[in-house]
């Protein structure tokens, strides 16, 4: 005989997961902000700005705002690496070509 499905218990797991991932994205939103001197912004500043960018429809200044945003991010990633080398080289010793460009290990 077939088990019933718990479907208030489906729907509890599957809200708890949502709400754990909003928490998770706002404070990673928040670390973006302090990382990179938003944060002495006023509220209305730093909203004002959000705005714009969120209303701007012009697709060059937009790309222009993406790539400034990666060259941050890679230049952080190279400072964090530099700094983990003094500290610690075991993550940076793990072969990467276990992995696939997919993400999933082995199906190279």
């Amino acid at each position: 005989m077939r088990k019933p499905r718990d479907y208030d218990a489906e729907l509890k797991a599957l809200d708890d997961r949502a709400k754990e991932l909003k928490t998770r994205k706002v404070q990673q939103l928040g670390e973006l902000v302090i990382a990179t001197g938003a944060d002495t912004l006023t509220l209305d500043e730093l909203a004002g700005a959000l705005i714009v960018l969120a209303e701007t429809k012009d697709g060059a200044r937009r790309e222009a705002w993406a790539k400034r945003g990666a060259a941050w991010f890679r230049g952080r990633s190279r400072r964090s690496a530099s700094a983990n080398d003094d500290d610690d080289n075991s993550a940076q010793t793990q072969p990467r070509s276990a992995q696939s460009p997919s993400g999933t290990e082995g199906a190279a």
